[in-house]
């Protein structure tokens, strides 16, 4: 007798319906900025102005719950060229983690990420790296991440560099 495979219970947000992520549009700016001053503020993020948001808008893609409009989480993806990218301000509103938005935006990204033909995704967590390890990251060797990120990275805050092949 073949046992028939349990199905995964559907990634639910705190509305009980499957969360919506698309693409950011210039207009969500200020709410992916909104969304992220917390995470700033306690230092899991790196500050950035209500300008970076504007200027890289397109870059980011944004959970919400079904019927809803709140940002719930977002992360941003960065073409790098030469088949790399680099995934970065990353978050999900306190209260709504560990519903699976997180997961479906990073499921979201490395979709993306394959249909522009990029080969590998790098990211830097100071406390991350246990949810990045389970979907698939590791620590990525030195001199392999794209040399102008790492450079920028603040030595200070302890972030690890991982990275996932494609």
């Amino acid at each position: 007798m073949i046992a028939a495979a349990t199905p995964r219970p559907p990634l639910h947000g705190t509305d009980g319906l499957p969360p919506l992520v698309r693409r950011a549009r210039l207009r969500d700016a200020p709410a992916l900025h909104a969304l992220s001053l917390a995470f700033i503020r306690s230092g899991a993020l790196r500050s950035r102005s209500i300008d970076h948001y504007l200027a890289h808008a397109g870059e980011f893609l944004l959970a919400t719950g079904r019927g809803r409009t709140s940002v719930l989480g977002c992360l941003a993806l960065s073409d790098e060229g030469d088949g790399v990218a680099v995934l970065y301000n990353f978050c999900v509103a306190r209260g709504n983690q560990g519903q699976g938005l997180g997961a479906a935006l990073l499921r979201a990204a490395l979709a993306d990420s394959r249909s522009r033909l990029v080969r590998e995704v790098f990211t830097a967590t100071a406390t991350g790296a246990a949810f990045f390890r389970r979907h698939g990251f590791a620590s990525a060797g030195p001199g392999r991440a794209p040399a102008a990120w790492a450079a920028a990275l603040d030595p200070a805050r302890g972030s690890e560099v991982l990275s996932r092949r494609l």
